[in-house]
């Protein structure tokens, strides 16, 4: 996969980036760049740049003085971590509980990306959002389902990792009629909490999400591809939430038949 610097708004830029399983099958990653009203520049998630990446990166930022902080929202996505804070040694660094857990020699802020707290210092910009009803931090490591969601309201872009999977099908495909696919992590059936009342939480969250973000234009989502405005033929982002929360109904009935 082509590592390339998409520009979403005059505020919010997304790296496609590289991630291959076992060194052969590259499924992608992504980071997010955001133009806070402050004027400083914060990073969603991390990515082992390039140089060249990096200096596209400072032409748009003005050098890394104006980096202020690198927000990783995922707990699993831990590889690149070292490599962003060594990139930017001055961003404030933060991460997850499973981030400070897995790299404790790194100077990690003392807020954790799923704390309110942190949401609250970047409200002026960001709203953040945790799945209800499901493991964030799953025993099984092999379970990615949960993140910390963002939406840069001024650009009106959702920063996705896993948690909403965006597929692009390759053009020829498109040409057959074969349609785009905005769907929900495939592990979810094993993320949601072995209990009474979980799909349940997690049915009102995603009602919540759609509510809340429904004038979302730009979906970037990890391992697959952006959907942005300009690009989008077919319905609205918030049409297509409700369509993948539509498709897994019968998942959450039979969880709610299993555990109650």
């Amino acid at each position: 996969m082509k590592s390339q610097l998409i520009k979403v708004d005059d505020d919010f830029w997304n790296l496609r980036g590289s991630f291959r399983i076992a060194g052969l099958v590259d499924i992608g990653t992504h980071i997010s760049l955001v133009k806070r009203s402050n004027g400083k520049f914060v990073f969603l998630d991390s990515y082992t740049l390039s140089d060249a990446q990096a200096e596209e990166i400072e032409a748009i930022t003005g050098g890394s003085k104006n980096i202020e902080a690198i927000l990783n929202l995922h707990p699993f996505h831990t590889v690149h971590v070292r490599a962003m804070h060594q990139r930017y040694p001055k961003a404030k660094l933060y991460g997850t509980a499973r981030h400070h857990h897995k790299h404790d020699d790194l100077p990690w802020q003392k807020l954790h990306c799923e704390d309110s707290k942190l949401h609250d210092k970047y409200s002026d910009d960001l709203d953040f959002t945790i799945p209800r009803g499901v493991d964030f931090i799953s025993a099984n490591e092999n379970v990615h389902f949960s993140s910390v969601l963002a939406y840069h309201r001024a650009s009106k872009t959702i920063h996705s990792d896993d948690t909403l999977m965006f597929v692009r099908l390759p053009l020829p495909m498109r040409w057959l009629g074969m349609g785009d696919s905005l769907s929900w992590h495939l592990t979810l059936s094993q993320a949601l909490e072995k209990r009474p009342g979980a799909a349940a939480e997690f049915r009102a969250w995603a009602e919540e999400l759609i509510e809340n973000w429904g004038d979302a234009q730009n979906l970037c989502a990890a391992h697959t591809a952006p959907l942005l405005a300009r690009r989008n033929r077919g319905a609205s982002i918030k049409q297509r939430i409700q369509k993948a929360l539509d498709k897994i109904d019968g998942k959450l009935n039979g969880h709610e038949r299993r555990y109650g």
